[in-house]
């Protein structure tokens, strides 16, 4: 049996946040176009138009926002958008932002038609953002010079450029930066063909064979999520590698997730134990989220914002004003 630190396992490895040197193998997989963009279909034709015709139009594209559970490519996304309309990207993040003269110093170094990406742009702090308000509406940066009596305004003016936002948590946006934003998109949970069809091109860059059946059977447990399916189809490929002789079968596939103790819908050990514990301990519910992580040791944010929306998207689990309850398929899938 290969143990946990042989093939070099993350905590949770159907985790939707990534760790640094993570990102640094996704970057290699990350599709540069938005014909080369698999799933999401709907906003892959909407985002076409609006930059065909900002290009016809010789502009800027619009700023847009693009909000969604982690892992579904908002990311990619912004560096496509980039990509496509022949622009430079800069990338920051809302928490690394914290003095108007950092913002400052990146949007006066913008060329025109340049990209500005923002992740967790919903963890801005206000003033950092009251800054940004005339910079997007108008292209230009109010910096106050002096204090007191004598402070004055200066109005510094910006070339045309775009700001990419993404966001796991629109609700956490302020409105008048929500309007800001020309486009706001959504991104859903991918279709498991979908996810197939990223698991095949992916594994075509890592240079691994990899039988169709098996490709299917990892999508079928990546949670509808393109990070997690890479992820195990790394994973898989370390087993593969070590146990057999490095080509992905159904078998080889099917034992190397069951050593990941990743069910046959996604589910990890800490999703099963949450479902169990409000079954065995709860008689399947109500019971409010502070008793659950409680009762899991747990925290109540990882369990809201990391657990919950999976267990909800397939239907195990419901949210009701009186707490969570663990639905017929739920306790039928824990028997």
């Amino acid at each position: 049996m290969i143990e946990r630190e042989e093939m070099n396992i993350p905590e949770r490895v159907v985790a939707t946040d990534a760790p640094e040197e993570e990102r640094v193998f996704e970057v290699g997989l990350r599709p540069q176009s938005l014909d080369d963009f698999v799933g999401q279909d709907d906003l892959k034709e909407n985002l076409s138009i609006f930059i065909e015709a900002a290009k016809k139009r010789e502009e800027a594209i619009d700023h847009v926002l693009l909000y969604g559970n982690p892992g579904l490519g908002k990311t990619t996304l912004a560096h496509i958008i980039a990509n496509e309309m022949g622009a430079q990207i800069r990338v920051t993040s809302g928490p690394a932002l914290e003095r108007v003269g950092d913002l400052a110093a990146i949007l006066s170094n913008l060329g025109p038609g340049d990209v500005l990406f923002i992740d967790e742009i919903h963890r801005m702090n206000k003033t950092i953002e009251e800054v940004l308000y005339p910079a997007m509406e108008d292209y230009a940066l109010d910096i106050i010079v002096g204090k007191g009596p004598t402070a004055r305004t200066l109005r510094l003016n910006l070339e045309k450029f775009t700001i990419i936002g993404a966001t796991t948590r629109l609700s956490l946006l302020s409105a008048p930066l929500r309007d800001r934003f020309g486009a706001v998109h959504h991104l859903n949970f991918y279709e498991e063909n979908h996810i197939g069809d990223i698991v095949k091109r992916s594994a075509n860059l890592l240079d691994v064979t990899m039988d169709d059946d098996a490709a299917g059977l990892l999508a079928a447990r990546s949670r509808r999520t393109p990070r997690i399916a890479n992820r195990l189809l790394k994973r898989v490929r370390d087993y593969a590698q070590v146990k057999a002789d490095g080509h992905i079968n159904h078998d080889v596939c099917g034992t190397a997730l069951e050593k990941l103790k990743v069910d046959h819908v996604g589910l990890d050990q800490t999703d099963r134990r949450i479902l169990s514990t409000i079954v065995e301990k709860f008689k399947g519910g109500p019971v409010g989220l502070s008793t659950i992580a409680a009762a899991t040791q747990e925290e109540i944010q990882t369990i809201e914002d990391v657990h919950e929306p999976f267990l909800i998207q397939i239907g195990f689990l419901q949210r009701t004003p009186r707490g969570r309850i663990v639905t017929e398929r739920g306790s039928e899938h824990l028997q």
